[in-house]
């Protein structure tokens, strides 16, 4: 099927955090970037979990049994999400920042004094922040400069990845902005110099269909409850990529991959929302296998997304005092996250007025701390953000422009 007006407007029926109203206002979420609702299925999911099996994992009873067979069932699910060759690449952790940690963490044990890692300037901190703590174990990191235009430079990236490069950690797309980044280029390079390839998909997962076998990536990193589902966050190894580094772990840890890198007791219930989440979207795409369905239905999602986010960015760009930063909606690759600053406002204050109108939109750097001060943002309270999701319609955007319009006059 072709997602589109009629899809969205069943889609809402799913989502009941949508019929909830503030100030008389019916509620407008556009602030997916920082998190989506969820649908029912997950909801129901995680209430059968509690229901039916909350025990631990690995016990000779069945519950237990239950629990294993359900935890497999979310990584198989997942990798079919990412495009992952099997569900032993699929680690889960509490969110993708501590996955992050623990990633440069045994990745850093395997460098050496005069290595290098390269960052992006475009980066939301979760992917900067871990490897920059490198640098106290000698480690060097350098940053691929962003340009104005709301791109990485590319003729800098190549610069930058030499013989001393042993990671490249960059963004699959901006959290901030919408770019999305040149992961064949990337990629590209760092196999010419035999660095790994480290991608923070945490923008890119909801709005476009993953294939980390395509990609290349050595390890990916998304978050769950930014695609409709709960705080889980994932890593996708490469096989045998992950048993490889010396990871922190419990001597009663499972030393394979997935395992490896998961610490504790995990989320269970959360993770079988999870599975929800990514069958739930499945759910709107045609084919015969669970990876043809997902990708059938994130790539029609992403059109109808596309739509609305270029209608936004349009109406938006016409109002006297509002400057719209980060690339144009001429080119498909680009999420649709469109973010403006004011001459006469703050985004805290924009964003404050039309929350009291239940128009939800973030404003700030949203961690993507380092291209809020290249674009010299930072003094002026950075950007009023706006994301939209599978949920979205024209109305709630109308109700936006309408919102900033009043604003402004």
């Amino acid at each position: 099927m072709a997602y589109g007006i009629a899809e969205a407007r069943r889609c809402r029926q799913d989502f009941p955090a949508l019929a909830r109203q503030y100030n008389g206002h019916d509620l407008v979420y556009l602030d997916g970037p920082g998190g989506t609702q969820v649908p029912n299925a997950v909801i129901d999911a995680m209430r059968d979990f509690y229901a039916v099996c909350n025990v631990n994992t690995h016990g000779n009873f069945p519950p237990s049994q239950e629990v294993d067979r359900r935890m497999w069932s979310a990584r198989q699910v997942v990798a079919s999400f990412l495009g992952a060759q099997g569900p032993e690449c699929i680690s889960f952790g509490s969110n993708m920042t501590t996955l992050n940690y623990s990633l440069s963490a045994a990745i850093g044990r395997t460098l050496k004094d005069g290595d290098e890692v390269l960052v992006t300037q475009l980066d939301h901190e979760a992917n900067r922040g871990p490897w920059l703590r490198l640098q106290d174990s000698g480690v060097t990191v350098k940053e691929v400069k962003l340009l104005t235009s709301g791109q990485l430079d590319p003729v800098d990236m190549a610069a930058k990845i030499t013989p001393r490069t042993k990671v490249f950690a960059l963004g699959g797309s901006s959290n901030a902005l919408g770019t999305v980044n040149d992961l064949a280029l990337a990629r590209r390079l760092t196999r010419e110099v035999g660095a790994l390839m480290v991608v923070d998909a945490v923008h890119y997962a909801p709005h476009f269909a993953l294939d980390v076998q395509a990609i290349g990536a050595d390890f990916l990193l998304c978050s769950a409850y930014k695609f409709y589902g709960p705080h889980v966050g994932v890593l996708y190894s490469r096989p045998g990529a992950l048993d490889a580094l010396p990871t922190d772990r419990l001597s009663v840890q499972d030393p394979a991959a997935p395992y490896r890198i998961e610490t504790g007791t995990l989320n269970h219930a959360a993770i079988d929302g999870v599975r929800a989440a990514v069958e739930y979207l499945a759910s709107w795409g045609n084919g015969t296998a669970l990876r043809q369905r997902v990708v059938d239905a994130i790539s029609s999602i992403s059109t109808y997304e596309h739509s609305l986010a270029k209608f936004y960015y349009e109406a938006v760009s016409r109002l006297p005092g509002v400057t719209v930063h980060g690339m144009d909606f001429s080119t498909t690759t680009r999420a649709p996250t469109v973010s403006i600053t004011f001459e006469n406002h703050t985004p805290a204050a924009a964003a404050a007025q039309l929350g009291a109108k239940g128009i939800c939109v973030w404003d700030g750097d949203f961690y993507a701390v380092r291209a809020v001060e290249i674009l010299g943002l930072t003094a002026r309270g950075g950007l009023l953000r706006t994301g939209v999701s599978m949920y979205s319609n024209q109305q709630d955007l109308e109700r936006l422009v309408a919102g900033i319009a009043a604003l402004i006059h």
